[in-house]
């Protein structure tokens, strides 16, 4: 499919989309995987995120219902759910803080949406061209 068809996005909902497809699967942190797994998608098409554009993504997707934070623990309760977003302004150290997808959220994450610059594994599309991002 050519990136033609695809619907101009935004960098902050091409982001708060890779988030979203990060975190659709399991608990994730910041600092150990999203930032990572995003960062890599991003480079893919010359694209540099930041951390603190993640952090902005994750507040927003908990703002909208399509994310929530929890902090896990390997003793009972084993995921406490979290009120508001957790602050995140210094990388953890010992990677408490975890965030998952709602039911609402995996229905917006759903693939198969010929316009998303994702592939059915939640990847980039080798197609997908940068310069349909709007400012």
């Amino acid at each position: 499919m050519s990136s033609d068809h695809i619907l101009p996005i935004s960098r902050r909902e091409l982001i708060r989309l890779m988030v979203l497809i990060e975190v659709s699967d399991d608990y994730e942190n910041v600092d150990q995987v999203i930032l990572p797994h995003v960062a890599k998608q991003a480079a893919k098409c010359g694209l540099v995120i930041e951390r603190r554009e993640i952090v902005d993504a994750l507040a927003g997707l908990m703002q909208d219902g399509l994310a929530k934070a929890y902090l896990l623990s390997p003793f009972e309760p084993f995921s406490t759910e979290l009120e508001g977003m957790p602050p995140l302004d210094v990388i953890e150290q010992d990677f408490e803080t975890y965030f998952y997808v709602t039911k609402k959220g995996k229905e917006l994450a759903a693939f198969g949406d010929a316009r998303w610059p994702f592939d059915d594994l939640g990847e980039l599309r080798p197609d997908w061209d940068p310069d349909v991002l709007q400012s």
